[in-house]
């Protein structure tokens, strides 16, 4: 099957969309040579400078610059331990980004398994810090990159149907803990 880069038209939309949307398509990363893909089943919402737990929050920094600029950016940064990569929503000079959260491995899983230590599969890409590193993503190669065109980039995938969806409140955060930003794929939770 051949996924082609999610247009940047996809990404300029209400991040909540977006991030529902997301979910099906295949987030894919190649370094060296080596090209790993992976289904997303889970992602959240940070919706800008009034989402008290997007990093937005705080105003426009050198932090958060690639949040204010155009949609179809990848932003990466690490939060205390963990590393994390989003893309960029809505239109330049409005500060959103999807979080994603987790991945179903369906290609490079041998790299994975050895950027991980040779975990079990179902721990591979079952967390935001876990799925960068079992994709090789890092800030200096993936920091404010198109994903469109980069080797990091999000393809076309499959359309999931409503009724395969739950919606929740965020995890991993302090603030704004109630709102109802996050999307699973039923069925295919990997924790």
């Amino acid at each position: 099957m051949t996924h082609r880069p999610l247009p940047a038209a996809f990404y300029a939309r209400e991040t909540e969309l977006v991030a529902r949307e997301l979910l099906g398509a295949v987030l894919e990363c190649t370094v060296r040579g080596t090209r790993c893909r992976g289904r997303i089943i889970e992602t959240e919402a940070y919706t800008g400078e009034e989402d008290l737990a997007c990093h937005a929050a705080a105003g426009r920094t050198a932090r958060t610059e690639v949040l204010y600029g155009p949609p179809g950016r990848a932003r990466y940064f690490i939060y205390g331990m963990y590393w994390c990569v989003n893309a960029v929503t809505r239109r330049a000079g409005l500060p959103s980004a999807v979080l994603i959260r987790a991945v179903e491995p369906i290609e490079g899983i041998e790299a994975m398994r050895r950027r991980r230590g040779h975990r079990p599969d179902r721990e591979l890409t079952n967390g935001p810090g876990k799925l960068c590193q079992a994709f090789g993503i890092t800030g200096p190669l993936h920091h404010g990159v198109s994903l469109l065109s980069s080797p990091l980039r999000i393809l076309e995938g499959e359309r999931i149907p409503d009724d395969d969806v739950a919606v929740t409140p965020r995890v991993g955060i302090s603030k704004a803990v109630s709102d109802p930003l996050r999307w699973i794929r039923k069925g295919r939770d990997l924790k």
